[in-house]
């Protein structure tokens, strides 16, 4: 699958703007709708703030993004650490049918990854965690 742009730089929220603009970039490159590309642009900060909060207690670390597409046009954006092995998508969906001050924290920016993509997969690889969200092109 043909690489569109790639970025490795470390974990931390000031570098959040440089991987957002990356996939920006990218899923303009692909004709995506600004609808769209504000929901890749919400659910990779999402994915990248858990990164940078809990893949790496009390020390440095990286992430990196890639963005690519496959031969059906579909746009791949991945992001790989190598912090603490976690699957978000384990995580069971918040329960929206009760009152905001009911719910327990926390759930909600992964269930927005859930039904915003068209695919979410994560996969753990060695000592990478690899979350991987699918765009269909439209």
């Amino acid at each position: 699958m043909p690489i569109l742009s790639q970025i490795a730089l470390p974990a931390r929220l000031e570098r959040l703007q440089a991987f957002l603009h990356l996939a920006t970039q990218c899923a303009r490159q692909q004709g995506l709708s600004d609808k769209k590309i504000h929901e890749i642009e919400l659910v990779l900060e999402e994915a990248l703030v858990n990164v940078f909060h809990y893949a790496y207690p009390g020390k440095d670390g990286e992430v990196e993004v890639i963005c690519r597409t496959d031969p059906g046009g579909r746009l791949i954006i991945e992001t790989i650490d190598t912090g603490l092995p976690f699957d978000p998508l384990s995580l069971e969906d918040p329960d929206l049918t009760l009152d905001v001050a009911e719910r327990k924290v926390g759930g909600l920016g992964v269930y927005l990854m859930k039904i915003l993509m068209d695919e979410v997969h994560y996969r753990r690889e060695g000592n990478k965690n690899i979350l991987t969200f699918v765009v269909y092109p439209k």
